[in-house]
């Protein structure tokens, strides 16, 4: 990932929030000689350092899981920003974004203990403390249907690297005016990087 001095995100629990907080993740590898990716829901482990997830069995990306590193994009809010919005015009549109990539080998999960547990973590991530639904709740017969439809597994982090680009290279000035306007925008990712714009501001302060 390329990341200038000015958009790095160093602080690990930040980096562990981030992926908490943003867990449909993207996987890439390479199968047969071409890039090959699937979007998963992760949950990371951080005792332990593992990513877990599981595919579907039809899915063939499941089988270059032990030959080789994976790549992991996990991917925040994200929004245009317009040369119109600063005090000056002579300049060029850009994007303000927020994601972080992970690096790591990879393992089927083979003990169908340490698998039920991974689907129940995951399902309870998802689901919340107050859901009535529970995967401990399911009969035996369609566990074992489920688990013979997917393929568990782990990555271990080797590596993390975050980027938060958020017009920290702009003057403050000139980040206050993209805040201002991004404001005014009706989606989500627009008002998520103002609200970490904001932040930053207050954190320079």
């Amino acid at each position: 990932m390329y990341i200038p001095k000015d958009f790095s995100m160093k602080d690990n629990e930040t980096l562990m929030k981030f992926m908490e907080e943003n867990s449909f993740a993207t996987i890439f590898s390479q199968h047969n000689g071409r890039p090959s990716a699937t979007q998963l829901p992760l949950y990371l482990d951080r005792k332990t350092n593992y990513l877990y997830g599981h595919f579907a069995k039809g899915n063939p990306q499941w089988k270059d899981l032990m030959d080789q590193e994976l790549l992991v994009l996990f991917q925040g809010p994200h929004a245009y920003i317009s040369p119109s919005w600063y005090e000056s015009n002579q300049t060029v549109p850009t994007w303000n974004y927020v994601s972080v990539q992970v690096k790591g080998q990879a393992e089927v999960i083979e003990n169908e203990i340490e698998i039920i547990h991974s689907l129940s973590t995951l399902v309870s991530k998802y689901e919340g403390k107050d859901s009535s639904y529970s995967l401990d709740g399911v009969d035996e017969k369609t566990k074992d249907g489920l688990r013979k439809g997917i393929v568990a597994f782990k990555i271990k982090i080797d590596s993390i690297e975050g980027k938060a680009k958020l017009s920290q290279n702009h003057s403050k000035e000139r980040q206050a005016l993209v805040i201002e306007e991004l404001e005014k925008q009706d989606d989500d990712n627009s008002q998520e990087i103002a609200s970490l714009m904001k932040e930053n501001l207050r954190d320079e302060k």
